[in-house]
């Protein structure tokens, strides 16, 4: 475990991890997880990169106020992080609703963004998890606070943990969702996530979408990496990606789930720096951000080519 720093920006404090040299990764994790889901990779990572690993506000140890909770909201909170911290540009890994926060810092302050890599991203199409829209529902504030009671919730984590043991493909994010469900043991983890879930998704599924825009990732280097086994959000979004941003690098990882970063931790760090490194940093031009506003059109949302178009990538 890498030690944990803290900032106080406008009166809430921020937890981090910070480590390495060299150009800055900003690291930003999915919901109701923290930095601790990029463990696996960090110390990689670091040999070639400053690496910043935040706690997003009302995760982890950072606090869980009563706040703006929009993807707008945090973009701005990571572009105040980054200010403090006297960095300038970034490329930005998004993994789940942390793509959905990368996506939007990319948008809202291009001038930092050098490039945008997405991991099992949202905001790529409707479908998501029911147990995520579940969230949205009257009630859930209520029932999960019956079932994290300490009785009921040492149940579930070990029937949790216990599936996840069997190595079947269907329970192969159960360790981490174990870890989420631990974690709302918190009524004020519980509300934040509340908070965050009904800005991007109500119960037919996502509502928030790159479609439209993305046709402004022509001016930024942009990956998207999936595993082929996400229960979480279905890996034909990986195509949905496709057909928006053609010039995107794709890459679907057998063998994977959700978390691809934790169930290949070295092939992941590779597909980073392989990224990083054969891609020119984005360089800002108003003029040419005029243009792509002014000229840009509106994408499919439905994919156009067939998943296997996309590249399959085995485990190091």
């Amino acid at each position: 475990m890498h030690e944990v720093e803290y900032l106080t920006i406008h009166g809430h404090r921020r937890a981090f991890v910070k480590v390495g040299q060299g150009p800055t990764l900003l690291l930003l994790h999915g919901l109701g997880c923290d930095h601790t889901t990029w463990e696996p990779v960090i110390d990689m990572l670091a040999k070639r990169y400053t690496v910043i690993a935040p706690d997003l506000l009302g995760h982890g140890l950072s606090d869980k106020p009563r706040a703006d909770y929009s993807l707008g909201g945090y973009a701005n909170g990571m572009r105040d992080l980054l200010t403090v911290l006297g960095i300038d540009r970034v490329t930005v890994v998004g993994h789940s609703f942390g793509g959905g926060v990368a996506m939007q810092f990319a948008y809202q302050f291009p001038e930092r963004t050098e490039r945008l890599m997405l991991v099992a991203s949202g905001g790529l199409g409707p479908e998501v998890s029911p147990l995520i829209r579940a969230i949205t529902t009257p009630g859930y504030h209520q029932l999960m606070g019956v079932l994290t009671l300490p009785g009921v919730r040492h149940v579930g984590l070990a029937g949790m943990r216990a599936l996840y043991g069997t190595g079947w493909k269907l329970t192969r994010d159960l360790r981490e969702v174990a870890e989420i469900y631990d974690s709302f043991k918190d009524p004020h983890a519980r509300a934040a996530i509340r908070h965050v879930v009904r800005a991007v998704v109500d119960w037919e599924g996502q509502i928030v979408t790159m479609a439209d825009r993305a046709y402004l990732t022509d001016a930024m280097p942009m990956a998207v990496v999936w595993g082929r086994d996400d229960r979480v959000i279905p890996v034909r979004h990986a195509n949905n990606a496709a057909a928006l941003a053609p010039k995107a690098r794709l890459e679907v990882i057998p063998n994977a789930g959700h978390f691809p970063h934790k169930d290949h931790p070295q092939r992941f760090a590779k597909t980073v720096h392989d990224f990083v490194r054969t891609t020119q940093p984005a360089t800002y031009s108003r003029s040419k951000w005029r243009r792509l506003l002014r000229d840009g059109q509106v994408g499919p949302v439905s994919p156009v080519a067939p998943l296997a178009s996309v590249t399959d990538v085995t485990s190091a």
